[in-house]
């Protein structure tokens, strides 16, 4: 676990002051640098010591094959595993003969700096070689947002205390050793050599090497190129092999001299074009690198997050450590999507090899909520990826002979990868978690292009599998039988309410979808009888209630399921340490769920529901996944339990700035980075959109004096400003300059003319705050005040 004092608490950035070799894998994954296609782990310029080499081209996976014990007709016969491809991060310094490395002489001073704003990763090391020469290094690290395919650093050494002969390696390496694989089955599945050499090429400054896949078939090329700039004598000199090129500059540094390089990278891949167009895609790409310049880079990086801040900027006064985790939290959430471009978000985004690289309902229930309120041009891509797939999932709903789309539970390229059915195929509500983000996107930005363009085929297509996988009872009532809601630990169950509330809400979308585009509809062979059967299926589902106990139940029966014994030894997660079949039958849960339902489709249920489903879910909640905190943040702001709601929030903010879950070596939890966004702007700004209407209902803790937020609306760009007695509304742009919202349920209308104060409506709880399992009350916040 990483302490408190790893990472000094700063708003804007995520300062190392020193190395800590027994956490080197987790701040290598702090430190990853993205742009949503290329993605580069934190690791030493060096390359060693490393905790997991990585670097990572969206997409661009392995296959593998998918072992079971006893098979069964539909079960995925292949997995798919990112791959880390040629690493172009390496720099190896030889001062006279002898390697820098942290591990030998004597390393006199470590920091390094994730700058937040500017986009970069800087290292400043000083370092006492054993044979007594004193050098220090300055490395500067960036991948590019404003150029997709371009990597850059800048290297630059001094002599500090004597005449050094001084020997720079810049290297790019493929089919770099990995580590052992790992007994958690989160992390990745050990692909050992998994790219095979198709060509190489180099001259003075430059190299570039091409690969493909052995069994997925890709190919990929990476390139190098140099600008050497030392005052004196220098020797550059490139060469290339199969899977190695180096780049060699030597020359003599007296005391106070230094010699810069500037190290280009570019990367692409694909699996249509030829070897010569690939290669002449990354040589272009490479050039224009060096036209802009390194000067240039920056200045673009700086400006593109700029823009971004500015729309996307939250600024917490009262908890310092929330304030720099949200911000962790949006910048690489923003990294794991900007030039995705209709590729998947991965649940580590490009951070790490963990879930082998698989998107899940993550993207759309987590990531894109945010993207979609500020940055909603990566937002439509991400919903165009998986629109892209909607043939994959039109052939695996007819596999399992459902009608319509069945979307993946885990995935790289569109096919289900999900090797347990119980936590995979049966999770049915990713397909109403994709319709509903299409749904998102089309009310917040008021774009109906997007469903023009593709929604609207995945809206029908998913109504279809829904209407086919449930079924009316004798009395009417519409049941979905045989599937896992969000709580894994609570499997293949019948009308689990998120589920079945959310498939109502997607057929109602769908068939609203097909109202606002007839003759789409009618070219997807949609008609008013079959739009009237959805309806009539969302109007009777099936919503279990326990009368008794006055609590929605999580599925039918859940609440005469026997309680869990949590005790002094119950050791977490339980999935690791518990068989299922102890867990299935058990009230025990493993993330918000029922919960989550309240938070998605708030306006469904009454204030008291909400109170009491709280009160009893947070008893038998473990939290052993990481979307949970997030959303008992929201629920707990809502039911006037602020405190709570606070220890949430830091709980789903320092994820990975602390090591919460123990496997942020394997990288970063994206949706939970995304959760922190949500906890603050739905939880104590009350931002709900599921009526279709820009709403808030603010309210603070007592930890936290205020809360200021920006977000993007309809084309407006509005900045609410959360005080103790007060929120202050400010229109900052828009389409005819007026935006009706609601506030604390009166509605209000916003102007560019001025801000606009409300008074803030207390929420009094109605039921004290309940406790949770022994052992994960949440982690404490700093800043309370409890």
């Amino acid at each position: 676990m990483i302490n408190e004092g790893t990472f000094p608490v700063e708003p804007w950035h995520i300062r190392e002051t020193r190395l800590e070799l027994d956490i080197l894998a987790q701040s290598e994954s702090v430190f990853a640098l993205s742009n949503g296609h290329v993605g580069l782990r934190g690791n030493l310029d060096e390359g060693e010591p490393h905790g997991l080499p990585g670097t990572y081209l969206n997409s661009f996976f392995e296959l593998r094959p998918l072992p079971y014990a006893e098979a069964g007709y539909g079960y995925p016969e292949e997995g798919q595993s990112i791959i880390d491809v040629t690493n172009g991060k390496i720099l190896r310094l030889l001062v006279d003969d002898e390697p820098f490395d942290v591990r030998y002489g004597e390393l006199l001073k470590h920091k390094r700096v994730l700058d937040m704003r500017a986009g970069t990763l800087t290292r400043d090391a000083t370092w006492r070689s054993p044979a007594g020469k004193k050098v220090a290094v300055r490395s500067t690290r960036m991948v590019s947002l404003s150029h997709r395919s371009v990597a850059a650093i800048e290297y630059v050494v001094e002599a500090l205390d004597e005449f050094s002969r001084v020997t720079v390696q810049s290297e790019l390496v493929a089919n770099e050793d990995q580590p052992k694989p790992s007994a958690d089955p989160r992390v990745a599945a050990l692909l050992n050599n998994p790219l095979e050499a198709v060509a190489h090429e180099h001259d003075e400054n430059r190299a570039m090497l091409i690969h493909r896949t052995r069994a997925s078939d890709l190919m990929m090329a990476a390139a190098m190129d140099h600008v050497v700039e030392v005052p004196g004598r220098v020797e550059v000199t490139t060469e290339s092999g199969e899977d190695l090129a180096r780049t060699t500059v030597i020359c003599g540094l007296r005391p106070g001299q230094r010699l810069r390089i500037v190290k280009y990278l570019a990367y692409g891949w694909s699996s249509l074009r030829s070897r010569p167009a690939l290669r002449d895609q990354v040589a272009g790409a490479i050039a224009g690198a060096r036209y802009t310049g390194w000067d240039g880079l920056l200045d673009a990086q700086r400006e593109y997050l700029d823009e971004y801040w500015d729309s996307a900027d939250v600024e917490v006064e009262g908890d310092p450590h929330i304030q720099q985790a949200v911000r962790f939290g949006l910048f690489h959430v923003l990294q794991a999507s900007a030039r995705a471009e209709r590729r998947a978000i991965a649940g580590k985004g490009l951070t790490g090899t963990g879930y082998d690289g698989h998107a899940f309902w993550d993207t759309e229930g987590y990531v894109l909520p945010v993207l979609t309120y500020t940055a909603p041009d990566a937002a439509a891509d991400a919903l165009r990826w998986r629109a892209s797939t909607l043939d994959l999932a039109e052939e695996r709903a007819r596999e399992l002979d459902m009608a319509g789309a069945a979307f993946p539970w885990r995935t790289i390229r569109g096919q289900e990868c999900s090797a347990y059915w119980p936590a995979g195929t049966a999770a049915w509500h990713v397909n109403a978690d994709i319709a509903m983000a299409f749904e998102r996107y089309r009310i917040v930005t008021g774009d109906h292009g997007i469903e023009e363009e593709c929604g609207l085929k995945v809206l029908v297509g998913t109504a279809r599998l829904w209407h086919s996988l449930g079924h009316h009872d004798r009395h009417g009532a519409w049941h979905i039988d045989g599937v896992t809601g969000p709580d894994e630990y609570t499997a293949v169950v019948n009308d689990n309410v998120f589920t079945n509330m959310m498939a109502a809400r997607n057929m109602l979308i769908a068939a609203q979808a097909c109202e606002r585009h007839p003759d789409a509809a009618t070219d997807l062979a949609v008609t008013t009888e079959e739009t009237a059967a959805w309806r009539d299926a969302a109007a009777a589902v099936h919503i279990p209630y326990d009368e008794e106990l006055g609590v929605h139940q999580q599925c039918d029966g859940f609440t005469g399921l026997r309680e869990w014994d949590f005790t002094d030894d119950t050791e977490y997660p339980l999935l690791l340490h518990e068989p299922y079949v102890r867990l299935y039958p058990s009230q025990v849960i493993k993330q918000a769920d029922l919960v989550l339902a309240m938070h998605w489709l708030g306006h469904q249920f009454t204030r008291e529901q909400k109170a009491r489903n709280v009160d009893y879910y947070e008893r038998r909640t473990t939290r052993d996944s990481s979307l949970s905190a997030c959303t008992q943040a929201v629920l707990c702001a809502e039911v006037g339990h602020l405190e709570l709601a606070h220890d949430y929030t830091s709980e789903a903010a320092l994820i990975d700035l602390r090591d919460l879950h123990h496997n942020t070596r394997d990288g970063l939890h994206m949706a939970s980075l995304a959760g922190a966004w949500t906890a603050l702007v739905a939880g104590f700004g009350g931002l709900r959109d599921d009526d279709g209407v820009l709403a808030f209902d603010p309210q603070l803790p007592d930890g936290i004096t205020s809360l200021r937020f920006r977000l993007r609306w309809r084309g407006f760009r509005v900045t609410v400003d959360v005080r103790r007695d007060a929120a202050i509304y400010t229109l900052r742009d828009g389409p005819d300059g007026r935006l009706p919202i609601r506030h604390a349920g009166d509605t209000a209308e916003l102007t560019t003319h001025g801000p606009v104060s409300l008074a803030i409506v207390p929420r009094v709880p109605l039921l004290p705050p309940p406790p949770q399992p022994h052992g994960r009350a949440p982690l404490r916040s700093t800043s309370s005040a409890r």
